[in-house]
């Protein structure tokens, strides 16, 4: 059966009203370039030092360290801010899952390509942790690896700190393509794309997937996966 479920955040597991997708934008077009709809969702789920990167150099732009340091500042200071005035909640259905899913034995872990000095306090807002008497068995931000999605080196961080071995016995689960990619190129033997961020169903196809589920209040049924 699944030993670990490595989940990602904003999208998946917690409802944060589209604001990653605003501030990652307006951080990057504060340089005077575009971000084309289809870039943008390229990049999403990706460490997003790496994303204001790229999305700079395909609106033609030049990323200096410097340019994108002051970018990924802006897109801290935006998304502040959108969390101030409309505070993420967690997607219906998903509290009840994880509980279930640890009831049953199975670890849980969120990834996520925002640096600990984003993730923590948003978890923190809803009263999410790790430890004794945490609803979380582990969480891995992107910049404790060092490259993030489609890499599945976060998703492998998660399997050392809950003490799980075999690939084949994690199931992993996003709302972006780059999730999808990471699970898969994790060996992770259940990979899932949910239906809760941006993207739909026909976003997912042609990309490495076992399933694509309304949302993550949907995987306790595929607990008892069988590895391959």
């Amino acid at each position: 059966m699944i030993q670990l479920a490595a989940l990602d955040m904003a999208g998946t597991t917690i409802n944060e009203s589209g604001a990653v997708y605003r501030a990652l934008r307006t951080a990057v077009e504060r340089n005077g370039v575009a971000v084309a709809e289809a870039d943008l969702q390229t990049w999403m789920g990706t460490d997003k030092r790496e994303a204001i990167d790229a999305l700079v150099r395909l609106g033609g732009g030049t990323p200096t360290p410097e340019l994108v340091e002051e970018s990924y500042q802006a897109f801290r200071a935006y998304l502040r801010e959108a969390y101030r005035t409309t505070p993420p909640q967690a997607i219906p259905g998903v509290e009840d899952a994880l509980a279930e899913l640890r009831r049953r034995g199975i670890k849980v872990a969120l990834t996520t390509g925002f640096s600990d000095d984003v993730a923590l306090p948003l978890l923190a807002s809803l009263g999410w942790s790790t430890g004794e008497g945490g609803n979380l068995d582990a969480v891995v931000t992107s910049d404790e690896v060092p490259r993030g999605r489609p890499a599945p080196y976060m998703i492998h961080r998660a399997m050392e700190k809950t003490g799980v071995i075999d690939t084949r016995r994690v199931l992993t689960a996003g709302d972006t393509v780059v999730d999808v990619q990471a699970g898969a190129n994790a060996g992770a033997g259940v990979v899932v794309g949910v239906l809760t961020g941006e993207l739909d169903r026909a976003d997912f196809d042609g990309q490495p997937h076992t399933y694509v589920l309304a949302g993550v209040a949907d995987l306790v049924g595929l607990a008892e996966t069988q590895p391959s």
